[in-house]
Parts: structure tokens; sequence; C-alpha cells
């Protein structure tokens, strides 16, 4: 045990020493509390971050608007902290761009924003608006072409790639690990087949069988989960595989065998924990993977669905303004992509150094 903890506590310190890997997992640790908390982070708090305000679409970063909040006609219910925290919180109001206003009696007057230099006249009694009528609000990133604030959307939208990076490598390290664990202890027959369909799926191109899975299980939230995570499975196979090859000559597994101890134990108590080091390393990579392989299918109309947020369909719907007037729409959700991706790439890159036995204990 005290190897063990020697060991783990010389990797953890190797690990901070890596600036790259140590900048890496802050941006990490910061995208998982901003995917947790997206609804209280995020501008516009509503359900998917999907208030539409056509009227004020296609904004550049630091636009400011006033707007006047309408009660709905239907009564909206209170939200609930957790409520808030899993779905977000549905607007009481709607909300109105104007361009000035005033009181007049039980009324308010206001020149309603429609269009550069077009406004329309309109009064609401008191009793039909927010107590705090106006508002002022700042759209650091600007808004898309409906009208919807880029930020929030941003942040709602960590959550999707967060998501799907963590189940696609639960459900490729499972496969991976059962399958290249039986074909690495067993050999012979066992490893030929196994070896045979990890070769078949190796060689069929990874966007084309997400697209083939995609087409079974249909478009949406989970599926995309499903479909990214079955692609991945074979290179944690391949490695589990010849890491058990290795290890299960060592005198410890053949102490195992000789005290009477079953395969699976001997697979799960002895050989797994002393391989985690390389696959600690490939899923930190499989993550990276997932999260671009997801905005790629989301750019392409296949992953997750509107109105989710999600930064490759965010790509996909503002794509165009990148040779027009406002870039920053569709490169604010590149530019995210870019950082979880090279956060995780680092924090593998630094994991690999850290765990890397020879030559450093």
């Amino acid at each position: 045990m005290s190897n063990s903890i020697s060991f783990r506590t010389a990797a953890w310190r190797r690990l901070r020493k890596n600036k790259g890997a140590v900048f890496g997992l802050i941006i990490i640790l910061l995208a998982i509390l901003i995917a947790i908390f997206a609804y209280f982070i995020a501008p516009d708090p509503s359900p998917f971050s999907n208030r539409i305000i056509l009227e004020i679409g296609g904004q550049k970063p630091g636009f400011t608007q006033k707007f006047i909040k309408v009660k709905k006609e239907k009564d909206v219910a209170s939200t609930g902290f957790f409520q808030q925290l899993i779905a977000g919180r549905e607007d009481k109001y709607l909300y109105l761009p104007i361009q000035q206003f005033s009181n007049q009696g039980d009324s308010v007057v206001v020149q309603k924003f429609i269009d550069e230099g077009l406004s329309e006249r309109k009064a609401f009694a008191k009793s039909d608006i927010s107590a705090d009528p106006v508002v002022t609000k700042k759209f650091l990133l600007g808004t898309d072409k409906y009208g919807r604030d880029i930020l929030s959307r941003i942040i709602v939208g960590t959550r999707v790639s967060l998501s799907v990076g963590l189940i696609t490598v639960l459900i490729s390290l499972s496969i991976g690990l059962i399958l290249g664990s039986l074909a690495g202890f067993y050999r012979g027959r066992t490893d030929t087949i196994i070896m045979w369909f990890i070769n078949v799926i190796w060689s069929i191109p990874t966007l084309l069988l997400v697209f083939a899975i995609t087409l079974v299980l249909g478009k949406g939230f989970w599926q995309i989960f499903i479909a990214v995570g079955l692609t991945m499975w074979v290179s944690v196979a391949r490695l589990v595989r010849g890491q058990v090859l290795g290890v299960r000559e060592l005198e410890y597994i053949e102490a195992t065998k000789a005290l009477g101890f079953s395969n699976f134990k001997i697979i799960v108590r002895h050989i797994w924990p002393n391989i985690m080091g390389p696959i600690m390393v490939i899923a930190a990579a499989n993550f990276a993977s997932a999260i671009v392989i997801e905005a790629g299918l989301s750019f392409l109309g296949i992953g997750v669905q509107p109105p989710q947020p999600s930064w490759g369909l965010m790509i996909k719907e503002n794509y165009n303004f990148i040779i027009t007037q406002n870039p920053m729409l569709a490169l604010a959700p590149g530019f995210a992509i870019m950082l979880l991706v090279l956060a995780f790439n680092l924090l593998g890159n630094g994991l690999r150094d850290a765990l890397h036995v020879r030559g450093k204990l």
C-alpha cells in the first residue's frame, strides 16, 4: 500500500510541475463548474437559453438594448432551485426591444424597436407589465440570427460537450476494457476472434460508422452519445490487449494463479489497477476526440437538435456571418471547442509523462 501511495504522490507531483497539464486541468474544472451551474451563470436562464427576439438578430459583441418586460398571457409557475439547475427557468415576461419610453398615467408609452431606423409607438397598461418594466441588457458576444444571446448558449452548450465526452469515454472504456482484457488474457482463439472484430471496426472510417449508427438510432441528444461511444472503443481495446499481454506473464500474476484466484478476480483486482495509467491517457484523448466529433456531427445536422445549444450547431447556424459583418457569432463557439479540446490534450500529455514510471522514480 505504501508503494502505491508513494507512486501516486510522485505522479501527482510530476503532473503539478507540468504547466500545460495544470492549465488544462484548470480549464476542465472551470468547464465542469460552468456546465453544472449553467442556468445560474447564463444571462438568459430560459430553457436551452432560447429567448428569441427576432428584432435584434445578428448583433455584434457588446450590443446594448433596452427592453420592456410584458407579462405573458399564461401564468408561469415559479421554478425551484433544482429545477432551474437542471432545465433552466421559463421567462415570466416577454422582452420587447424599445428605443424610449414614458409614463403617462396608468400606462407606459414606448417606441418599440423594429429595425434600424424603424420603430412603432405602443402603450401598455401598468397592470400588464413588470413592476420594474424597463431593463437594459448587454450582449457581450452578440446575438444570433434569432436574437438569442450567444454567450448564454455557449455556457449552456458546455453541458453537451462535456456530457458527450464523459458518456463516450464510459462506453468506450467499458467495451474496450472487457474485450481487450479477454483477448490479452486468454489469447488463442479468443484473441483471434476479438482481434478480427477489432480490425473490421478499425477499417471503417469513424464518421461513416457514426452516420450508420445515427441512422439506426435516430437523431437526438442521447443517440449521438451512444453513436460516438460505440466508435471509439477500438483504440482502448487494442491498448488494453497489449498491456494485458505484458502484465499476465509477471510473477505476481503467476502467484495469484497458484493461489487459486478466479480469472475474473485476477483481471479486475490485479491486472486492471496496474494498467490504469495508459488507459487514463487514452481516455483523455478520446474525451477530446468525442467533443470534436459531436461538434462536427451537429454542424452537419445529425447531432444535437435545435433548440438545444451545441457548439457545432451554433457554428452551423451562424457560419454565414463569417464572411459578412459579424464573424464572432461563429468564431466564439469555435474558440470554445478549441479551448476545451486543447485542455484535454494538454492534460492527456501531462498524464502520459507523470504516469510513465521508467526513469522517473
